[in-house]
């Protein structure tokens, strides 16, 4: 072991030995390092029974994708331009080349199975729906008043 660290370049030991401290010392670093390892089972193609060579094969592997691998999935996978295998797979997504990167991520992931990659739920603020109500009542009166005036 001691040869292999001197044939290193000195970053290289140095940054290694940084890691290993670290994870020596901090819980919560080893337990992220755990989940970051974790397998992914690969989704074979329906047509072909292939699986994509970009497919991740750790959580790791996953949160790194690049957005032309996630595009390059989504087309694999009969997901960006749906056609007769599109729903057959078990979670179908809705794809558009135009989303963000967190976005395309979500829906992949969602797609491959992973949990806590939902689309988030926008909660409306108590301010938002008083505004809310205030405008509609504000279209109400403003409906009333003009058939009111018709009938005077």
């Amino acid at each position: 072991m001691q040869n292999q660290n001197q044939d290193q370049p000195h970053s290289f030991q140095a940054s290694s030995m940084f890691g290993e401290r670290r994870a020596a010392q901090s819980a919560e670093f080893r337990e992220k390092l755990r989940q970051m390892a974790l397998p992914l089972a690969p989704l074979v193609q329906l047509t072909t029974g292939e699986i994509h060579p970009a497919f991740p094969l750790t959580l790791l592997n996953f949160w790194l994708l690049t957005d032309a691998q996630l595009e390059e999935l989504a087309h694999f996978y009969h997901q960006r331009t749906p056609c007769c295998w599109t729903f057959q797979y078990p979670c179908p997504i809705l794809w558009s080349s135009d989303m963000t990167l967190e976005e395309k991520r979500r829906r992949i992931g969602r797609f491959i199975g992973l949990r806590g990659c939902e689309t988030p739920i926008r909660v409306t603020s108590e301010e938002e729906i008083l505004d809310r109500a205030r405008q509609a009542r504000s279209r109400d009166e403003e409906a009333w008043r003009r058939k009111m005036d018709w009938y005077q």
